[in-house]
C-alpha cells in the first residue's frame, strides 16, 4: 500500500512540473518585442566640409628697385600698422638721379622763359615757342620719375598686417621684384569648402538670396571659433575632377586666433522639412545595405531594406522604404527570424524620441 502510495505520489509530482515547465517556456515565447512607428517631423542636420583659411588680404612685399638692402625697421611675426616704415634700400643713386632732374628741369624752365618773352615780341615763331614748353614739360616728368624711384626705396606697410617671414637680411643686394616678405590683413578671414554638386544644388534652391548662410567653424584643435561666419561668395564654376565648388565663408577674427594658412571644418546645419526620421537602433545592415524588421497586421516579422537620406544622433532620416502606417521592431532585434510569428508592445514614437539615448545604450 505504502509502495502504491509513493508511486502515484510521484506521477503526480512529475506531471506538476511538467507542467509547470511548459507553462514556464510558453511565457518565454511570449515575451513582447517592443514596436513603433516612424515619425514625420521638421529636423535639422550639421554637415561638416574641411576647409582653408586665408587672410582676406595677404601679399607679397617685394623690392621695385635694385640696390643695397641698408636697414630692416621690423621683425618676423610683426604687428605693423598701415604707413609704417619696413625697409630701406640704399637710396644714394635715386637721391642724385633726382637731383640731376631737378636740374635739368631748371634748365628748361629757363629756356622756356626766354623763349616766351622772344615770342611775345615776336621774335620767334609760335612753334619755337611749343617746342621749348615740350622740353619743359619733359624735364618736370622725368623729376616726377626720378622721384618715384626714390619713393620706391622706402619700403612701407600698405595696410595693418601681420608679417610672414624675411628672405632677405641688412646688406642684401636686391633685384628688382625680389620677395622680401609677406604681410596678411587678419581682422577678417575667408574660409573656403568644397561642396558636392547635389548639396549645392540643395543650399541654391532651398536659401534665400537675401540672406547670408551663418555657419561655424571647428578648428583644428577640435574647439569651434568663438564667432560664426556668413556665406558670401559661390564659386562660378565647379571642378571636373572632384564634381564641387567652392563655397567662401567670411569670419570676422578680432582675437586674431585665425592665422592664413590654416585648416579647419566648416559646420553647416541644413533643414530636413517633414522628413520620416526612425532611431538607428531600429536598424542592421547586411552587405552594406540597412533593413528593419516591420510586423505585419498577422504580427509576422518581415524584413525590409530601406534608404537612409541623412543621419543624426540616434536617428536616421528615411529616404525610402517605410512609411508612418509601418510598425518596425525597436528592440530584439538579434533574436527574430525574418517569417516568425512575435508578440508585441507598441511604444509612442514620442515617447521613443524623448528616450533615445536610454534605448541606444
Amino acid at each position: 500500500m505504502t509502495k502504491k502510495f509513493l508511486f502515484v505520489t510521484g506521477i503526480c509530482s512529475l506531471l506538476l512540473s511538467t507542467s509547470c515547465e511548459s507553462k514556464h517556456e510558453k511565457k518565454e515565447k511570449e515575451v513582447a518585442f517592443l514596436v513603433t512607428n516612424p515619425v514625420v517631423m521638421d529636423t535639422t542636420i550639421t554637415k561638416d566640409y574641411v576647409c582653408q583659411i586665408h587672410s582676406i588680404r595677404n601679399i607679397e612685399l617685394r623690392a621695385l628697385e635694385k640696390g643695397y638692402l641698408k636697414q630692416i625697421y621690423v621683425d618676423e611675426g610683426q604687428t605693423v600698422k598701415k604707413g609704417q616704415k619696413m625697409f630701406d634700400i640704399m637710396p644714394n643713386v635715386y637721391q642724385a638721379d633726382l637731383l640731376k632732374a631737378k636740374a635739368e628741369a631748371e634748365v628748361a624752365e629757363i629756356e622756356y622763359k626766354n623763349t616766351k618773352m622772344l615770342a611775345d615780341n615776336d621774335v620767334v615763331s609760335v612753334n619755337e615757342l611749343n617746342m621749348s614748353k615740350a622740353n619743359f614739360d619733359k624735364a618736370k616728368a622725368e623729376v616726377a620719375l626720378a622721384e618715384t624711384h626714390l619713393s620706391f626705396t622706402d619700403i612701407r606697410a600698405p595696410f595693418d598686417g601681420i608679417m610672414d617671414h624675411l628672405h632677405v637680411r641688412e646688406g642684401s643686394l636686391l633685384d628688382e621684384g625680389e620677395l622680401l616678405t609677406s604681410l596678411s590683413d587678419n581682422s577678417k578671414m575667408w574660409v573656403y569648402f568644397n561642396v558636392p554638386e547635389a548639396e549645392y544644388l540643395d543650399y541654391i534652391m532651398n536659401h534665400s538670396k537675401e540672406s547670408a548662410k551663418e555657419v561655424s567653424l571647428l578648428m583644428a584643435n577640435n574647439r569651434k571659433f568663438p564667432h560664426d561666419g556668413k556665406v558670401e561668395t559661390i564659386e562660378g564654376e565647379f571642378n571636373n575632377e572632384t564634381g564641387n565648388i567652392a563655397f567662401r565663408a567670411t569670419f570676422e577674427n578680432p582675437e586674431g586666433i585665425l592665422r592664413h594658412g590654416e585648416t579647419g571644418s566648416i559646420l553647416m546645419k541644413v533643414p530636413y522639412n517633414q522628413s520620416l526620421i526612425i532611431p538607428q537602433k531600429a536598424t542592421f545592415e547586411i552587405l552594406d545595405k540597412k533593413f528593419v524588421f516591420v510586423i505585419d497586421k498577422d504580427h509576422v516579422v518581415r524584413q525590409r531594406e530601406i534608404t537612409v537620406e541623412a543621419e543624426l544622433p540616434h536617428l536616421f532620416i528615411v529616404q525610402k522604404g517605410l512609411s508612418t502606417k509601418d510598425q518596425i521592431l525597436l528592440e530584439g532585434i538579434r533574436m527574430v527570424k525574418n517569417g516568425e510569428k512575435v508578440h508585441t508592445k507598441f511604444e509612442k514614437p514620442n515617447v521613443v524620441m524623448a528616450n533615445l539615448e536610454a534605448y541606444a545604450e
